[in-house]
């Protein structure tokens, strides 16, 4: 969806060479900090190498951006990921988009950052271990706000983007119907977005408009955001179908 057949075949390779360093060497290895889409790539690629000593893992229960650990006979080790905490005043408002542009400004590359939470005055990120002390050293103003960074010292873990619980009506559960609500497009214009790879579902690229929709289902719009189908919870008079869907902010 995001990113080109080159992307995942580099990708596809490098996790190649981890589960070879596994097998033949006897040695764990960790791929970077991945999107959900890499994820499930991973899933499915291992899946047909028959490969099952893996983890993935973020820092936390729950995390979205996370690392692949892929490990041998002598068991798994610790995930090499480290948690800062950066305050700042809470009349600042620094949001999430903040936070990663001041990171990338330091130089690092994307696949070293996890996932960034934030709340009022107190953002936690988690990192690769190895730039933990960089960012330390470097990071004191975002944007105009001045902050402070340190390792994370309390287990409370702010409460992040959270979601909001919607509700559409809809004819049936097809890709292009419920797509078409969220989007607020019309059938034809949906039928555009799905074909030209701007819809995932499941955190994979979905061509099939027709393809039915279940309960716990991930559905990403480019430029709309990431969904949740929750559940059917009702149907109209005219037996269209009330869903519950959650989406994130």
């Amino acid at each position: 969806m995001y990113t080109s057949d080159n992307d995942d075949r580099l990708f596809l390779s490098k996790l190649d060479d981890a589960v070879y360093l596994c097998e033949k060497r006897g040695r764990a290895a960790f791929l970077p900090f991945m999107s959900e889409r890499k994820q499930a790539l991973a899933k499915q690629h291992l899946s047909g190498l028959h490969f099952e000593a893996y983890r993935f893992f973020g820092g936390y229960e729950g995390a979205e951006r996370r690392m692949l650990g892929v490990f041998c006979e002598n068991g798994e080790e610790p995930f090499p990921i480290s948690a800062l905490e950066i305050t700042f005043r809470k009349s600042d408002r620094l949001t999430h988009r903040d936070v990663l542009g001041a990171l990338m400004g330091l130089g690092i590359e994307r696949d070293t950052v996890g996932d960034i939470l934030v709340e009022d005055g107190r953002c936690v990120v988690f990192v690769k271990s190895d730039i933990c002390g960089f960012i330390t050293s470097q990071l004191f103003k975002i944007g105009s706000a001045g902050v402070k960074t340190g390792e994370l010292e309390e287990s409370r873990l702010p409460a992040g983007r959270g979601f909001d619980e919607i509700t559409i009506t809809v004819s049936s559960m097809r890709l292009d119907t419920v797509v078409a609500s969220l989007a607020g497009l019309s059938r034809e214009k949906t039928k555009s977005l799905i074909l030209s790879d701007k819809v995932a579902l499941n955190h994979m690229g979905c061509s099939n408009i027709s393809r039915t929709l279940c309960e716990g289902d991930v559905l990403t719009i480019r430029g709309k955001g990431k969904y949740v189908i929750h559940g059917v919870i009702g149907e109209t008079k005219k037996h269209r179908l009330i869903i519950s869907v959650l989406h994130y902010r």
